[in-house]
């Protein structure tokens, strides 16, 4: 087993147990994806997460099968996007999802954004029937505000485990977590070290000084000290995707975590998003 396995924690939410740290994917591709998937691996992560949009899924699952790490010890994610929401398309592309992986199954299936057409209960459905057919454990969402989320789990059959959203310390999601934590359900947060300044920011390059960590480490960390909170850095250099990992062997004080916080209200920057797709968010 990898050197810093042991040290992964999970969060639990309706029968899911989903390692706090995953390896996100996203403009990663070709080779340089499936030698930063099996690196991941060997590191110690146990959570990969990808999507039909990425096209990359193929080389996600060489990566798995180059890093000798047996598959069921491996949380593998994945997305539906947007143009495969209707019922035969939604469950086509799970489909192709899991030959392109070259897997049996999948750990979670997350409806990438929502959308009205269909609509959000009728592709919560789609997402229900692949749970039903075994093609996935776990299902969730991913981009629904709170109304939405109200909406899907009110469609839903099965739980939904988790809302994956971007959240960094320059925004902060409090009404949204509140609303995820409400349903017992995991904060999944991308794009989490943010980007435009996040780690030169006086306050975390601080607090990283006095650690002796890096700013990076420092806000994964701020993640992780957020009850309900998994992460998914994503970086193609080995040396990074090790430093991301290296990060459960500290803890951040309650004044340095309070401090971290308060950018989100200094700065409250949205980074991520695709024009036209993004729901009224509750911030």
């Amino acid at each position: 087993m990898a050197a810093g396995t042991r040290r992964v924690q999970y969060v639990s939410a309706h029968g899911a147990h989903i390692p706090v740290i995953g390896f996100g994917t996203w403009r990663l591709a070709g080779e340089e994806c499936a030698r930063a998937v099996a690196e991941a691996l060997r590191v110690g992560y146990r959570h990969i997460d990808t999507a039909a949009a990425y096209g990359n899924e193929d080389r996600v699952g060489e990566g798995i099968r180059a890093s000798g790490i047996p598959r069921d010890q491996i949380f593998v994610a994945t997305k539906v996007w947007v143009d495969d929401l209707a019922d035969a398309r939604f469950k086509a592309s799970v489909e192709r999802s899991l030959n392109r992986i070259g897997t049996d199954w999948l750990d979670l299936v997350l409806i990438h954004w929502p959308s009205r057409v269909p609509s959000v209960a009728e592709t919560v459905g789609s997402l229900n029937a692949v749970k039903r057919m075994g093609w996935t454990r776990h299902i969730g969402v991913s981009n629904f505000n709170s109304a939405l989320l109200a909406e899907a789990w009110a469609a839903s059959e099965a739980p939904l485990v988790t809302n994956q959203c971007e959240f960094h310390p320059y925004l902060g999601e409090e009404k949204l977590r509140a609303a995820v934590a409400g349903y017992g359900m995991a904060f999944t947060a991308y794009a989490p070290i943010g980007r435009r300044g996040v780690l030169a920011d006086p306050v975390i390059v601080a607090i990283a000084a006095r650690h002796r960590r890096t700013p990076a480490q420092v806000v994964l960390r701020w993640d992780l000290q957020h009850k309900g909170i998994v992460t998914i850095p994503k970086s193609a250099h080995v040396d990074r995707i090790r430093e991301n990992f290296a990060i459960f062997d500290f803890s951040l004080a309650d004044d340095e975590m309070s401090a971290i916080s308060a950018l989100s209200e200094s700065h409250h920057q949205r980074f991520a998003g695709v024009a036209g797709l993004a729901p009224a968010w509750d911030d």
